[in-house]
């Protein structure tokens, strides 16, 4: 099991930030020119920033719970890999 990542390019990074940027300032440039009352307003973006704030935190935890999987596999294929020496040792005694 020899799975590397080898981590995003500067090109794809730079793009999704600038897809965030575009999308959080077209959010906010809404919520400020919609015809709605100041309290009205105040709740969208508080609305807007609650959805990105879980949207991170729910991908985070996606890719935290992903890693440990990855490490659990990772442990029991090298219990494994020694249970299979120890065989191999004692078979050839």
């Amino acid at each position: 099991m020899s799975e590397r990542f080898t981590g995003h390019s500067t090109a794809w990074q730079n793009f999704s930030i600038a897809s965030f940027v575009i999308a959080a300032a077209m959010m906010g440039g809404g919520i400020f020119f919609m015809d709605a009352t100041f309290a009205a307003k105040g709740f969208y973006a508080m609305s807007a920033i609650m959805l990105v704030h879980t949207s991170i935190t729910v991908t985070k935890t996606m890719r935290d719970n992903a890693e440990a999987e990855r490490l659990i596999h990772k442990i029991e294929d090298a219990k494994t890999e020694k249970l299979l020496m120890e065989v191999n040792q004692t078979q050839s005694s």
